[in-house]
């Protein structure tokens, strides 16, 4: 079966500058098949944004190359590439002079760019993308006058509305509380057992998120794929301590196998009197 997502030998490198030496991501090979939910994790500075923008064609890999249903991500225009791929991104702007459902509308726009008006399907589409993210009485706020939580989830829905057959998450519950970041994960498993669910890309440096949420994990360090597959083989002391040069530890679920990190603090525990 011909995989949603593939990558072979995929590299770019940024030029340095005189006060930054070069960074390249080198060599990421991977399928990723369709529905399913694979977790990039790896200190700051180790491609994942990178991956990003070549997964979004924001960039354009100058070595190998990306393939999505078959079919070579550089044959298509960027709009082209957003009808098939949604990103949410880590930043949420705060500016923005629409209302809500104004926002996740322009999800519509990659697949009809010649078109002034919404068409009633796009409304029916969008209102499904808001609902199920939780935002649809929300959608005749500006969104200039929501909580960062709020703008992150109508970035969801604008992502979702877009019918994406793959999904880009940057540090998705980065802005979310507790509750949020639960329902977040509750929404993402749903959408995965759906008949048409797409690929997740959630990049994360959250890395319990990541065990519990993800079928397989790419870990990246230095631009170079550390490890990949499932997070109990990739969630180890020794690759860890290795790639964040940091000690840690990791327990395992008694029932699920799920690998939970902790850091092992410099101070050994919590201040004296505590």
């Amino acid at each position: 079966m011909t995989p949603r997502l593939e990558l072979r030998e995929v590299g770019f490198t940024y030029p340095g500058t005189a006060a930054r030496a070069p960074f390249a991501l080198r060599d990421v090979t991977l399928s990723v098949g369709a529905g399913e939910i694979l977790g990039v994790v790896g200190p700051n500075a180790s491609g994942k944004t990178t991956l990003i923008r070549l997964l979004s064609r924001l960039l354009d890999p100058d070595r190998g190359a990306i393939l999505l249903d078959g079919a070579p991500l550089a044959s298509l225009s960027r709009a082209a590439v957003a009808t098939r791929v949604g990103v949410v991104p880590q930043d949420v702007p705060a500016g923005f002079p629409f209302t809500v459902e104004e926002l996740v509308l322009m999800g519509r726009f990659p697949h009809a760019p010649g078109r002034f008006f919404e068409s009633a399907a796009d409304r029916a589409i969008a209102r499904e993308a808001m609902d199920a993210v939780g935002v649809g009485a929300l959608r005749g706020a500006p969104c200039d006058r929501l909580s960062a939580g709020e703008r992150q989830r109508v970035m969801l829905a604008r992502a979702l509305a877009q019918r994406p057959r793959v999904l880009v998450l940057d540090e998705p519950t980065s802005h979310l509380d507790l509750r949020y970041q639960a329902e977040c994960v509750g929404l993402l498993r749903d959408l995965n057992r759906g008949g048409h669910a797409p690929t997740v890309v959630l990049v994360s440096h959250d890395l319990d998120l990541a065990a519990h949420l993800c079928h397989r994990l790419l870990l990246l360090s230095a631009g170079r794929v550390a490890a990949l597959g499932a997070p109990e083989a990739v969630l180890e002391e020794a690759i860890l301590e290795a790639v964040y040069g940091w000690p840690v530890c990791v327990e395992k679920h008694p029932r699920s196998g799920r690998p939970s990190v902790r850091v092992v603090w410099p101070d050994g525990g919590p201040p004296e009197g505590r």
